[in-house]
């Protein structure tokens, strides 16, 4: 399995973590300060990222409960479209999800789900569809069937995170199709989040899944529905039947006798007909019960995996790409500051991820490219040769404070 690029502690614990690892004659004090200076100017810089975000999605927003304000023509909103799945996948990335391939979601739609629920998704609804995840780990479960009698163990894989964003196809697609949309909007963009995600049912979060009955559920009630209509038919309908199809027989020709069906055989058809119609609607309620059984199945999934939907998606990733630029800014700086002679990127990458491996039992793929590149913006680490060496604590507060009060020039 890849190593992830995702930092799996909090931001306040790489804080804790960092400060643990400078020298006695460097205040922690200090150090405390200089986190919260580079915090607060990574925070600013996302706000913007997030305004974007915002205005982008807000013209097909399907929770908006603003009024607008200028109607936004097909041209404006097909390119606010397009911006935003850009900063989307950008604030992704530099959240350290990573894109779910196409040949994934195949694989979940051919793998054994873990709810015995089989689900069908319309793809030619969409017009773009991308799935991205963190957190990627190997899990067990038992799956009982047959009433318990037997069990299975399965080993899948799990996404802790995963991001959904779907775009739809236009008006005219769903019309060409005689299609009706179930609780979204033709040309409408969707965004959701979502937790501990089986790859197997990743085919559930779509919008447009539907329920079908698995081949053994299917074979199940069909032998049952068999077994019992052939016993409606032998106890409660046989002799009414001979006798009938005995009278068909004659007003045919394929029959000589006369066969007479008295009024007592009529009653008895009948009634017999009662029960076997009875019978009928019985197995089909069973069909339906059983469907809807499945249905609340994958419902309660979702209720419980689902964390945040639309505009709330984006508020969140922000968040979280905000927390992993500044965890990667503060371990690159922190180690950095520990070589007395500088550190070339490789090595510093591999000092970085071999402390995470051996002192906290942690394998990722630390992005050292990322974490020196905003260092180096921030004019905290100089390079000469390759090699990088950062400013001392009480420069680098400096010269954060001085970018902190040079962020707004109106004069």
């Amino acid at each position: 399995m890849q190593s992830a690029r995702y930092i799996p502690f909090r931001k306040q614990d790489i804080v804790t973590m960092c400060s643990q690892e400078l020298s006695s004659d460097q205040s922690k004090t200090s150090f405390n300060q200089f986190c919260d200076l580079l915090a607060s100017l990574i925070h600013f810089e996302y706000h913007f990222e997030l305004e974007s975000l915002k205005n982008n999605y807000a013209p097909f927003d399907p929770n908006s409960d603003t009024r607008v304000l200028n109607t936004v023509t097909t041209e404006q909103k097909a390119q606010c479209q397009s911006d935003f799945a850009k900063d989307f996948a950008k604030v992704l990335n530099a959240a350290n999800f990573e894109v779910i391939t196409h040949q994934d979601l195949q694989d979940a739609l051919n793998e054994e789900s873990l709810f015995k629920v089989r689900l069908e998704v319309e793809f030619d609804d969409f017009e773009e569809v991308v799935f991205y995840r963190r957190g990627e780990s190997q899990l067990t479960e038992t799956i009982t069937s047959f009433w318990g009698l037997r069990k299975k163990l399965l080993h899948f894989t799990n996404y802790d995170r995963v991001a959904v964003f779907i775009r739809f196809k236009d008006r005219a697609y769903f019309e060409s199709k005689n299609k009706v949309p179930m609780g979204f909007e033709p040309n409408s963009t969707i965004v959701k989040l979502f937790q501990n995600v089986p790859k197997a049912d990743l085919e559930m979060l779509f919008p447009n899944s539907e329920v079908r009955m698995r081949s053994i559920d299917k074979a199940i009630i069909g032998t049952s529905a068999i077994a019992g209509g052939a016993v409606v038919l032998i106890t409660k309908l046989g002799a009414s039947l001979v006798l009938l199809f005995a009278l068909f027989a004659y007003w045919g020709g394929f029959r000589s006798e006369a066969v007479e069906m008295s009024q007592q055989h009529w009653i008895t058809f009948a009634i017999g007909m009662g029960v076997f119609g009875g019978f009928i609607f019985k197995e089909w309620s069973k069909f339906k019960n059983r469907k809807i059984k499945f249905m609340k199945a994958l419902s309660d999934n979702l209720y419980f995996k689902n964390l945040d939907n639309n505009a709330g998606v984006f508020h969140t990733l922000i968040d979280a790409a905000e927390e992993e630029d500044i965890k990667e800014a503060l371990l690159a700086y922190t180690f950095l500051l520990k070589a007395k002679n500088g550190l070339t990127a490789q090595q510093l990458d591999d000092e970085i991820e071999l402390w995470f491996k051996t002192k906290y039992q942690c394998t990722l793929d630390f992005e050292i490219n990322d974490a020196l590149e905003k260092l180096i913006r921030m004019r905290l680490v100089t390079s000469e040769n390759q090699v990088y060496t950062v400013v001392s604590l009480d420069q680098a507060k400096v010269i954060l404070d001085e970018h902190w009060d040079n962020l707004f020039q109106y004069n």
